[in-house]
């Protein structure tokens, strides 16, 4: 695919020449230019000059992509990569850890080139005040261990005989990572400056984007003030500038960051540490206290990521020039967190000057990186939002958007590991100025937050995609979790204290799934057909009336859609996915419409509101409210009416491996169908359960979910669901690497593990990324867990390969290339285990759900015994 991408590439290269001659009367006017001259073409031009600029630059150039410009609106590095702590820690989730890794290696070879980087491998030290933080700690030390980090658990003793200068009295102890550093970020800027020059890469300051010009929804052309350059591709590392640039763009684009008040002080020299010269103290991360600690020169430096942080410029746009001077020095705001500096370092009281910088940065609504190619235009890549420490990540950031520039988007073990960065996870609502300023201020103290699963929730920006039956949900008690913006509700307790809500010996739930993504799919022939059956791997040429469920795969066979679709009539379609993905499903279905616009693709999601209604006495209370037989056979739909609505679509597929109905019902009617179905549902014994229930029920059934089970490099063989894969279909996307996988087998297998030994009342709940072990060989890591009513046990489901896969087989996506066979996950001879927080759990392995995972519609009331938790003891 490299070598096609490249092909594509030089074709489309060798036509520039031409096309300068040729360039519409739009692109002419932009050519009147003042001062220096710029080249008036480049195969990539890339917006900005700091710390991950220059390093997409400089390894686009290691391909040999020599053809590279970057311009930057005021000097080389001189932007918010010069700020920063130059802390490079690497006990982070795997995605982020991995990037993080190479940017180490990347520095540590700069310094062993003769660079004066001050790259320092003095390793870091993770404070636990709590024991539920040591219990967090130990969590990540479990899946860093087997995936390639080294990283020991110390007590209060041994972490102050490492860092003589902390006050430890008041710690459980800490985790150590020796192999964490610290550099000095504008001189890495600068290394990497002369490295892209000599690569052939050219930089030109006081040049600044005004406009990305796109012809046919891809980048053409840069306008700047100095001339227009046109380009193949253009990278967006505008940094905190970078969503206005978006803006003006037509069409749009979307880059959801924001800049956050970030601060840190520096003392002079303390003769505390400069006692042991020729040594460098461990870097310190009191996740409690909000701050973190380094050696600067002979004096410390203090950081923190506040719980309440500060919007920069809130009250005007982000100036272009002179920006540093309007940011205050804000005591009033950091002195709590230099208190707490104080009390854990009592050397910092003897600081005479500790100087305090106003260093803003870049934050993304969710915390994580902004990467990858834009939905909206063709070519337009980004990497912002770096939240609080640009350097850590800019080696392997640049060293990932330049091997996606160049190898093109088909994903690979180390590129899926970018699916939780990918640009495409956003929506417009994102985007608004308003919402990321609000979002900002919590954004950057969840840095440090324990995030409890389902707790944590966002406390800023809500109540925005809200359901018709938002208020009385609330007013029943329901309990809100946000995703993609829409209130959920997550569990009902009238009393606000229960953390779950668990359903015991009932007849029905009424389940609401107020977050799916819904798509139209029609035209005026049977092309609809043909394109569809062209993207799904299972057949789709079903009757009218039919539901199939089918993956989308990539040419590797690889997910990049989980959903069901629906047969209205012959030319049109019904599509229920992931609500996650609702950006990047819709932009995979739009790429891979015909051109003649015969297909019509319609996001439809606000238009419906979408209720479960499970259990065995689903079928009597459905036939009651509609008056009308609903002898539906499983994977079937028709439209009723429900009390005075009409056109409900009811569909025999509940999500949850359980017997029922889906409603999907139009919006204006969702508030009249819900009063119907709990007044006559009272008879039948119906309650509210919120969306958790639903996902531990869907866990217990084996029912593997999008963005956790599935991703764009796991396969529906590997998932265990080849069932739904016709190979016998003349043709569709990913079919030949499918072909070649059954084959030869798979390298890694979904597999379900039941925790037999533990006590969900007493016990630590596994959260997701534990590691797997298989006769104490770690095997893989699990990727989504839950609580199993039937069961009354704990559940994970996971990734098994075979033994000595390290990091990159790890159950993350990549295998060790020996094949898994069913004899070898379910051998007598194979136990079992997971590691929970440093605590090995028994658990036995299944291929498949330990009970059917259909119960007959009209089968006997199976009872679940209620398991209140009212508290969690971690």
């Amino acid at each position: 695919m490299g070598h096609q991408r490249l092909k594509v590439t030089s074709i489309l290269w060798s036509n520039m020449s031409r096309l300068k001659q040729e360039s519409s009367p739009k692109l002419k006017r932009h050519f009147a230019t003042s001062g220096e001259t710029i080249p008036t073409q480049a195969q990539v031009v890339i917006c900005g000059a700091g710390a991950v600029a220059n390093s997409v630059a400089y390894h686009l150039t290691e391909n040999g992509w020599r053809d590279v410009i970057l311009l930057e609106k005021d000097k080389l590095c001189s932007g918010t990569s010069h700020f920063g702590s130059g802390t490079l820690g690497l006990f982070k989730p795997i995605a982020e850890r991995n990037i993080i890794m190479y940017s180490i290696k990347l520095y540590r070879q700069l310094q062993e080139k003769g660079y004066a980087i001050g790259f320092v491998q003095c390793g870091s030290l993770n404070l636990a005040q709590t024991k539920d933080r040591m219990i967090y700690l130990k969590r990540r030390m479990a899946y860093n261990l087997p995936t390639g980090l080294h990283c020991e658990l110390l007590s209060k003793n041994e972490t102050r005989q490492l860092h003589p200068l902390l006050n430890t009295d008041d710690i459980e102890g800490s985790v150590w990572v020796p192999e964490d550093a610290v550099a000095k970020p504008q001189e890495i800027c600068r290394a990497l400056v002369k490295l892209s020059k000599e690569g052939g890469a050219r930089f030109y300051e006081n040049c600044t984007v005004e406009k990305v010009l796109t012809e046919n929804d891809r980048v053409y052309a840069i306008k700047t003030n100095r001339g227009v350059v046109r380009c193949e591709y253009f990278v967006n590392c505008a940094g905190m500038w970078a969503r206005e640039l978006g803006e003006r763009c037509d069409p749009r684009v979307r880059v959801p960051a924001y800049p956050a008040q970030h601060f840190y002080v520096t003392t002079e020299p303390l003769a505390e540490v400069t006692a042991a010269p020729g040594t460098t103290l461990p870097c310190v991360r009191d996740y409690d206290s909000a701050i973190y600690a380094r050696q600067w020169g002979g004096g410390i430096m203090v950081g923190g990521f506040e719980l309440d942080a500060k919007p920069a410029f809130a009250s005007h746009n982000i100036p272009h020039t002179d920006w540093k001077s309007q940011l205050p020095q804000d005591w009033n705001h950091f002195g709590p967190y230099w208190d707490k500096a104080m009390h854990r370092i009592p050397a910092l009281r003897s600081s005479v000057n500790p100087v305090l910088t106003n260093s803003p940065d870049n934050f993304t609504p969710n915390g994580k990186w902004i990467l990858g190619e834009t939905p909206e235009v063709g070519n337009y890549f980004v990497a912002v939002g770096m939240n609080g420490n640009s350097l850590q990540g800019a080696g392997g950031i640049g060293k990932a958007v330049a091997d996606w520039i160049v190898h093109g988007p088909l994903p690979t073990p180390g590129q899926h590991q970018l699916l939780p960065f990918d640009v495409q996870r956003f929506l417009d609502l994102h985007n608004n100025r308003n919402y990321l300023q609000q979002r900002v201020t919590e954004v950057v103290g969840r840095n440090y937050a324990i995030l409890y699963p389902s707790q944590s929730e966002y406390r800023t920006a809500r109540k925005l995609r809200c359901s018709p039956l938002y208020s009385v949900l609330e007013s029943r008690g329901a309990v809100f979790g946000v995703r993609m913006g829409y209130e959920r509700p997550l569990y009902f307790d009238s009393s606000y204290k229960l953390l779950y809500l668990i359903y015991g010996p009932i007849t029905i739930v009424i389940n609401y799934l107020l977050s799916c993504c819904r798509c139209l799919l029609q035209s005026r022939s049977d092309r609809v057909v043909d394109y569809l059956q062209n993207l799904c791997s299972n057949d789709v040429n079903i009757p009218v009336g039919g539901i199939a469920h089918t993956g989308m795969q990539n040419e590797r066979g690889g997910f990049e859609n989980d959903c069901i679709l629906v047969r209205q009539s012959e030319n049109s379609y019904f599509m229920v996915s992931p609500t996650s993905q609702q950006t990047r499903v819709f932009e995979w279905m739009r790429k891979n419409l015909p051109k003649d616009s015969s297909i019509v693709l319609k996001d439809v999601t606000s238009m419906y509101t979408v209720i479960n209604v499970v259990g065995p006495k689903a079928k009597p209370l459905m036939a009651e409210l509609s008056n009308s037989d609903i002898n539906l056979l499983p994977f079937t739909y028709k439209k009723i009416n429900v009390g005075y609505a009409s056109d409900v679509m009811v569909m025999a597929f509940t999500h949850t491996g359980e017997p029922g109905f889906c409603l999907y019902i139009p919006s204006e009617y969702a508030l009249h169908v819900y009063d119907r179905l709990m007044t006559v549902g009272k008879d039948y014994g119906a309650r509210d359960v919120g969306c958790l229930t639903q996902r531990y029920m869907r866990i217990e059934k084996f029912i593997p979910f999008w963005a956790e089970d599935l991703t764009s490099i796991t396969t529906p063989f590997e998932a265990g669901a080849g069932h739904r894969v016709k190979l016998n279909k003349e043709y569709f996307i990913g079919k030949f690497a499918l072909q070649r996988q059954k084959e030869r087998g798979v390298e890694k297998r979904l597999t379900m593990f039941v925790l037999d030994n533990m006590n969900p009342d007493t016990d630590i709940w596994p959260w997701g990324y534990e590691p797997i072990y298989r006769n104490d060989q770690f095997v893989g890591t699990v990727t989504s867990a839950g609580f199993g009513f039937t069961l009354d046990k704990l559940v994970c489901l996971g990734y098994v390969h075979r033994g000595g896969g390290g990091a990159a087989g790890g159950g993350l996506g990549g295998g060790t290339g020996q094949i898994v066979t069913t004899d070898y996950i379910m051998s007598r001879d194979a136990t079992y285990t997971i590691d929970i927080a440093g605590r090995r759990c028994l658990a036995t392995p299944h291929l498949f759900p330990p009970q059917p995972p259909n119960a007959a519609i009209d089968a006997p009331s199976r009872r679940y015994r209620p398991t209140l938790v009212t508290s969690l003891k971690t």
